[in-house]
């Protein structure tokens, strides 16, 4: 924005009219039915010496108000809502992964935002969105179109979001230009930038100001969003930060590339990780604080790209990286099975499934579960996901020949009980695990299968023999997360019936009731219709009839219907039930869980 429209768009020059004002508002909803005149009479006795500096929308919604013939309450967020209707504007509960964050500062400054109780949403092709808690007062409006350019289309939202959102997105541009001003990368970010080298000798400070707080803001806004993962991805013109969010990425921001290259290279510092080596994969951790105080822990993880260094940061969250075995989500069936298996005192118990399919998080409830001052529990993990002080946890050092093969063997000198082994990548780290469970020790591992049969196979295409594969593992617990319903949009949904489940089932077959839900869309869920994920668990235990089929050459089929006999359920069958149970959709199951083979 010019100096000139800035001038322009001073707030002192625009006559303020049409401002709200309780009075007005009382007797507006007494007109449209929603309070009667007791009320009014009530909170016009209270208004007396109030605050008159809050909104009077605000004022209102606190004022204990209900819905005169049903009793519910009128808070802010209802109020909003028939304000809009009595305006005849759309109402918007302001979602801050659709912003459009980095075009804000351009539609107006922070001042004119304040001034005016409106923020910038959408700056599209052909207009521009603006949130407004005053809809009477549009005086300023004509301005904003003769700036921009475009025609404005005003939305009512509730006056607390659109203050908090002011302060928080100005202040993140603010940062922005001026981590950008800061100067130019001179460093080798991409190999189509080549040519730019000796344009400019000012590279971004990692500790400068504006990109400190652009990282802080990152974090900040990931914990809120209930991120679990951040991906910094630099591009051709500009850097994308993505969120990931109950499994689906959402595009958070734009950025600068040398903004990014600084935010990471600061990420990189706090996270102890050589800022200056961009060429070459590289780990790290940091431990912070999210909104409430609580200690997060974040993996970081570099990769040199075409366009510069990327940054994924996992984020562990202890209320759901480390969760009581009865929150998981097991079924009453497979936690009273899987309660039993981990109470063995040796063997081998694995836990299979693709990446992000919740192994870490089965793993660490697990061992946090089994960790009493009675045992010592040891893990060698590749990279450590989650610091736990009631484990003794070790780390793979590649580059120091001390893999997982080594670690354990290292382990085994250490009077261990409980062992947990990371990943088993090849022949050497199966074999030193199957030498730790025959010598009495209870050992975890995970593996990358489909299903809980598939890693017997996998075992055998290692090359462990089939004999100590039958003499050892004692339980395979394959897992998959799926994403859950929305439990305020979520509505029936008749064409799932019990015939269409065991139709999909093939040789299962469903009993008891069916209430499947189908997924809707509302603000709360971002219109995806989901909210939060849910594990799908399908649990062989390796059982002397079962050990039939594994010698002297595993006969998967075999043991597939002889594991069904001895309680397996597989995970379609679990993600038929939580369809049934109204928790998920039959396509996500679908999309999510192998068909069943047997």
């Amino acid at each position: 924005m010019s100096a000139k429209s800035k001038a322009d768009l001073n707030p002192a020059a625009v006559k303020s009219e049409g401002r709200l004002e309780w009075r007005a508002l009382l007797r507006w909803m007494l007109e449209d039915g929603l309070i009667d005149q007791e009320q009014v009479q009530r909170t016009e006795q209270r208004f007396t010496a109030g605050d008159s500096s809050l909104h009077p929308l605000v004022r209102l919604g606190h004022a204990g108000l209900s819905r005169m013939g049903s009793g519910k309450s009128l808070d802010l967020d209802a109020l909003t809502e028939w304000l809009a209707a009595r305006a005849k504007l759309p109402y918007l509960r302001i979602d801050p992964l659709k912003v459009d964050v980095g075009r804000v500062s351009d539609v107006m400054s922070v001042g004119y935002a304040e001034a005016k109780r409106c923020l910038p949403i959408l700056v599209g092709l052909h207009d521009v969105t603006i949130a407004t808690s005053e809809p009477f007062d549009t005086a300023w409006v004509a301005q904003i179109e003769s700036h921009m350019r475009k025609p404005i289309k005003l939305v009512v939202a509730n006056p607390l979001e659109i203050s908090r959102f002011t302060t928080e997105f100005f202040t993140l541009a603010r940062s922005v230009r001026a981590a950008a001003k800061a100067g130019e990368s001179s460093q080798v970010a991409s190999f189509e930038q080549l040519v730019e080298l000796g344009r400019s000798n000012k590279a971004l400070d990692a500790n400068d100001q504006g990109v400190v707080q652009v990282v802080d803001w990152l974090w900040q806004y990931a914990f809120d969003q209930r991120a679990s993962d951040i991906h910094l991805e630099p591009r051709r013109e500009m850097g994308v930060i993505r969120f990931r969010i109950d499994g689906v990425l959402h595009t958070v921001y734009q950025l600068p590339p040398t903004v990014m290259s600084a935010m990471i290279s600061r990420i990189k510092l706090l996270g102890r990780m050589d800022v200056v080596e961009r060429r070459r994969p590289l780990d790290g951790r940091i431990k912070t604080r999210n909104p409430a105080g609580d200690e997060v822990e974040m993996r970081l993880s570099t990769l040199p790209t075409a366009f510069g260094e990327k940054m994924v940061m996992r984020i562990f969250d202890p209320d759901t990286a480390v969760k009581d075995l009865s929150m998981l989500g097991f079924s009453p069936h497979d936690n009273e099975r899987w309660e039993k298996l981990v109470q063995r005192p040796h063997g081998i118990i694995l836990v299979t499934g693709p990446t992000g399919s919740g192994k870490t998080t089965t793993l660490y409830s697990t061992l946090k579960r089994l960790a009493t001052d009675e045992v010592n529990v040891c893990t060698i993990e590749d990279p450590i996901e989650m610091i736990e002080p009631s484990f003794n946890q070790t780390q793979v050092q590649t580059v120091l020949d001390f893999g997982f093969a080594e670690g354990l063997r290292a382990l085994m000198r250490q009077d261990p009980d409980i062992i947990m082994v990371g990943e088993i990548r090849d022949l050497a780290t199966a074999e030193m695990a199957i030498q730790a469970a025959l010598t009495g020790h209870l050992v975890f591992s995970t593996l990358h299968t489909n299903d809980a049969a598939a890693a017997i196979t996998r075992l055998t295409d290692l090359g462990v023999p089939s004999y100590l594969i039958s003499a050892t593992v004692i339980g395979v617990l394959a897992q998959r997360l799926v994403r859950t319903l929305c439990k305020h949009c979520k509505l029936p949904d008749p064409s799932v019936t019990r015939d269409t489940l065991n139709d999909m089932l093939k040789h299962w077959r469903m009993n008891g009731g069916v209430k499947p839900y189908k997924a809707v869309g509302c603000l709360e869920c971002r219109n995806t219709g989901f909210r939060g994920r849910a594990g799908l668990y399908e649990l062989l235990t390796i059982e002397e009839s079962v050990k039939e089929h594994l010698h002297p050459t595993p006969d998967i089929s075999a043991l597939r219907r002889q594991a069904v006999q001895e309680g397996l359920r597989p995970l379609r069958l679990a993600g038929a039930m939580k369809v049934a149970e109204g928790m998920t959709t039959l396509e996500e199951i679908l999309r999510s869980t192998p068909q069943w083979q047997s």
